[in-house]
């Protein structure tokens, strides 16, 4: 690990909210690492500034459409998102003196509801439903946003800005961190930016370097990528923002290799398994894609280094994955461990 730990550059100062996005940590996996033979490595996109790696993305999304001419100073950013990127577009905003309007699925966790609230976006709550239903929280932040002057619907699922940050930030870091000692990289796509644009630079550098999806239950992509067919695998998830019932701009053309389906009993014993032996408490898609990495590692056998993402605090779910009520509506609270329920409360 001290090969590891001497690659990385540190900056000294950063030049304000924008300035600390990016060069997050390589974090070592000590018990996945033993448990497979292998190095997994994850990186810790919770020190990004706004506390998740839609950071990335929501830069690069405000910063292309001001280059292209479609935002000017004081106007407003519209944004459909299940939380994270409109975190991290409220924060952009406030830096970079732009409004900001989030729509929203009415599932997602209250603490990221509430966030997007205290960092002053205006927030809509819609109800979900398909892609295809013109009521779907992106059609409707387009639409409002083309009902305004001097306002961008960023449209994170399909502006392929989105996997550009990736190529040109989250994508170099982890060749640099890692010297170019990498077999694989796994992670889960929601618009599929992180994904694809890593996927992207990685092949660039290095083709023979194995890019594999994860998906939760409930998505496509797993069958896509496997089979070349839009089917989903079982019927929903606890994850929130990942898996799809479509190929997204982001994805198109995307050099991914294989994919691996993880189940939700898995994801919720890898958020507890993390925090019980590795210390970091993390959400269910960064579970998901650790339990990715590990059967990446188990594929690939001992002796080979495998990278993914940790995406984000787990704390921002603390409502429903430490919550035993909610646990036990879902049908999850009796797959943990009992030593587990030391980390939950009662709803």
């Amino acid at each position: 690990m001290k090969r590891l730990l001497n690659s990385v550059k540190v900056q000294q100062i950063a030049q304000g909210f924008t300035g600390s996005i990016g060069n997050t940590p390589l974090v070592y996996l000590k018990t996945l690492s033993e448990e497979t033979g292998c190095q997994i490595l994850a990186k810790n996109e919770a020190a990004n500034p706004g506390g998740s790696v839609k950071d990335r993305a929501a830069y690069k999304l405000v910063t292309d459409a001001i280059e292209k001419g479609q935002l000017q100073p004081g106007g407003t950013v519209v944004e459909g998102t299940a939380g994270n990127t409109g975190i991290g577009l409220a924060h952009i905003c406030n830096a970079m003196g732009f409004k900001c309007v989030i729509y929203m699925p009415n599932n997602q966790s209250d603490e990221k509801i509430n966030a997007l609230r205290i960092l002053g976006a205006q927030v809509r709550t819609v109800p979900v439903v398909p892609f295809t239903d013109e009521m779907n929280y992106n059609h409707q932040a387009r639409r409002y946003a083309e009902s305004l002057d001097n306002a961008v619907w960023t449209n994170q699922f399909d502006n392929v800005a989105n996997r550009q940050a990736h190529v040109e930030t989250t994508g170099p870091e982890i060749w640099d961190q890692t010297d170019g000692q990498l077999d694989a990289f796994t992670c889960a796509a929601g618009t599929g930016g992180t994904l694809a644009g890593v996927g992207m630079f990685l092949k660039s550098v290095n083709p023979g370097i194995k890019i594999i999806a994860a998906d939760p239950p409930g998505s496509v992509l797993y069958n896509y990528f496997k089979n070349g067919q839009l089917e989903r695998t079982g019927d929903g998830s606890i994850t929130e923002g990942i898996g799809q019932g479509r190929i997204t701009a982001n994805v198109e053309g995307a050099p991914i290799d294989d994919a691996v389906h993880v189940p939700d009993e898995e994801s919720i014993n890898m958020v507890f398994d993390v925090l019980a032996k590795e210390g970091f408490c993390i959400g269910a898609s960064s579970a998901l894609n650790l339990v990715a990495a590990k059967k990446v590692a188990q594929q690939l056998g001992p002796g080979h280094t495998v990278v993914t993402m940790m995406c984000d605090n787990g704390m921002r779910y603390a409502s429903r994955l430490f919550n035993k009520s909610w646990l036990d509506s879902k049908g999850l609270l009796g797959v943990l461990p009992t030593a587990y329920q030391s980390f939950m409360y009662d709803g």
